[in-house]
């Protein structure tokens, strides 16, 4: 699949590359600024949710502990920290930061994860942190905006 990302990208020719510095964004930004010739930009501010001690744990292992209690992300989107972590109105915040920060360049590809990208396509769409969840894309997808 990262090969296929990789290809996939190249072909739309970004002038930059910017990944959020997780090991999974590296390894698709770097073989990507490898072959198109440029230096890949690490920034934090394109990490997916914090998810405090939720981190690294699946969706049914969290529910099986807590219950409903992730549908805080949806319901109280202002005040709710998903195991202790970042609420989803910070997380929407921290994107708009990385949105105001993006280079000039014509085109850029920013390699990154489905709540930074779902906060940036709810925006656009003049939708609310409540209805975020809709906007989440598969895994492994390109998205153009």
């Amino acid at each position: 699949m990262v090969v296929s990302l990789v290809e996939q990208l190249a072909a739309l020719g970004p002038d930059a590359i910017i990944h959020s510095d997780m090991k999974r964004t590296r390894a698709i930004a770097l073989p990507l600024a490898e072959r198109l010739g440029t230096i890949p930009i690490a920034a934090p501010l394109w990490r997916e949710r914090n998810f405090g001690n939720w981190e690294g744990q699946s969706w049914h292992a969290i529910y099986r502990e807590t219950g409903n209690a992730m549908d805080g992300m949806i319901d109280d989107p202002e005040h709710f920290k998903p195991g202790g972590g970042e609420t989803t109105a910070d997380l929407s915040k921290r994107i708009e930061q990385a949105v105001a920060t993006l280079p000039s360049a014509h085109s850029v590809a920013i390699v990154t994860h489905g709540g930074p990208i779902a906060c940036i396509r709810a925006a656009r769409a003049g939708s609310t942190l409540h209805q975020l969840a809709a906007f989440i894309p598969l895994a492994g997808s390109i998205v153009t905006l």
